[in-house]
C-alpha cells in the first residue's frame, strides 16, 4: 500500500558529493547502502564505480535494481564495513569512502528486526551477521552488565535502576519490547520527556547487539587503510558517541602531538592526512524541514596525502573501555 512506503532522505547528500567530487571519476565505497541514496548520487557521473557494503540482506533488493541499472559500475557486498580490507581493491582507484552510521527508516519501522519502541513482540535488534539478539541481552546478563551496557552506551542517567528493575521483573518471565517500554517507563516516572524515555535503552542494546564501537573503530582504520593519494574518507554520525569517536580518530591521523608544552610538535611524516574543516558540517534549515530525523547529523572527513597503506593510531587504547564493555557479549 502507498502508506506503507517509506521515502529515504539521504542524509546531507549536498554536501557528501560535493567533498568527494565524483565528476573526476574513481571508485567510491558506500560503507553504509541501506536505500543507496549516496550510490545512486554518485552513478550519475560517468566514470564512476560505487562498491556498496551493508550487513543487512534487505539492501540487496535495493542493491539488485543499481547493478541493473549500471552494469559493471555497481558491486555489493553483504558484509560489515570493518571487513572493507578483505575485499580485493588493489586495482581499485579509491577515492571515496562513506559512512552514515544512522538506521533507515525503513529499518526503524520494520516490525521484524525491532529496533523501535513502537516495535511489539519478542526483542531482536538484529541488523545482519549478529551472534546475539536483544532478547538475549535483557534476559541473560546480570544487572551490574545491563547497567554498564546503558550507561556507557546509551548515556543513561537511570541505568542502575533500570537494570535493577529488569532483572528483578524477569524472575516472572521473559521480558518483551512491550515489558522492557513499560519497566523503563515505570522507572523513570517522570512525565513529559522531550524524547521517549526508553529511547537512550534502546539506543545502547541496538549498539550492544550490533557491536557498533568495533565495527566503527576497525572499520575507520581499515577504510584508512585502502584510500589512494587524495581520497576522502567522510563520516555522518547521529549521537555523541559515535562523534567522539570518529572525531578522535580523525584528529589522531591528522594532528601531530607533544608530551609537554615546552618540546615542541614533531614534524611526523606518519601523519599523513589532512583535515580541512575542523567543525563538523550540519544539516542546513532546508533540509531540517524536509528530513527532521536529521537534526542530529554531523559530517566530519578527512583527505589522505600520502599513498600509504600501514596508519599508526592509538584509539583502540583511546577507547578500550567501550570495547571492554563489548566483551560482555563473550558470556551470552
Amino acid at each position: 500500500m502507498a502508506s506503507d512506503i517509506v521515502k529515504h532522505y539521504p542524509v546531507l547528500l549536498k554536501e557528501i558529493i560535493s567533498i568527494i567530487s565524483p565528476q573526476h571519476g574513481g571508485t567510491f565505497i558506500d560503507c553504509t547502502f541501506g536505500q543507496g541514496g549516496y550510490s545512486k548520487e554518485i552513478l550519475k557521473y560517468k566514470n564512476t564505480k560505487v562498491i556498496g557494503l551493508d550487513r543487512d540482506i534487505d539492501s540487496q533488493i535495493v542493491a539488485t535494481k543499481l547493478s541493473d541499472k549500471f552494469p559493471g559500475r555497481f558491486l555489493f557486498k553483504n558484509t560489515k564495513f570493518s571487513k572493507i580490507n578483505n575485499l580485493k581493491l588493489k586495482k581499485e582507484n579509491i577515492k571515496g569512502v562513506i559512512f552514515d552510521l544512522g538506521y533507515s527508516l525503513t529499518q526503524m519501522k520494520d516490525k521484524k528486526k525491532g529496533l523501535s519502541f513502537n516495535c511489539t513482540g519478542k526483542l531482536n535488534m538484529q541488523l545482519g551477521q549478529n551472534n546475539f539478539s536483544a532478547d538475549e541481552v535483557i534476559n541473560n546478563l546480570d544487572e551490574k552488565d545491563l547497567s554498564n551496557i546503558f550507561k556507557f552506551f546509551g548515556d543513561e542517567k537511570e541505568s542502575k535502576f533500570i537494570a535493577k528493575n529488569i532483572v528483578k521483573e524477569r524472575k516472572l518471565g521473559k521480558i518483551d519490547t512491550e515489558k522492557l517500554v513499560w519497566l523503563i517507563e515505570k522507572t523513570k516516572h517522570r512525565k513529559n520527556f522531550k524524547v521517549h524515555c526508553a529511547t537512550k535503552i534502546f539506543q545502547a542494546l541496538r549498539i550492544f547487539v550490533n557491536k557498533e564501537i568495533s565495527e566503527l573503530i576497525f572499520g575507520l582504520i581499515n577504510s584508512a587503510k585502502i584510500l589512494k593519494k587524495d581520497g576522502i574518507l567522510a563520516v555522518v554520525s547521529f549521537h555523541s558517541l559515535e562523534d567522539r569517536i570518529v572525531k578522535y580518530f580523525f584528529k589522531n591521523l591528522t594532528k601531530s602531538k607533544s608530551f609537554s608544552r615546552y618540546v615542541p610538535k614533531l614534524d611526523n611524516k606518519k601523519f599523513s592526512f589532512e583535515m580541512p574543516i575542523k567543525r563538523p558540517i550540519v544539516p542546513t534549515e532546508k533540509e531540517l524541514i524536509a528530513n527532521p530525523s536529521s537534526r542530529s547529523a554531523k559530517l566530519r572527513f578527512i583527505i589522505k596525502k600520502e599513498d600509504i597503506y600501514e596508519i599508526e593510531t592509538d584509539i583502540k587504547n583511546q577507547f578500550q573501555e567501550l570495547l571492554r564493555i563489548e566483551d560482555l557479549s563473550q558470556k551470552l
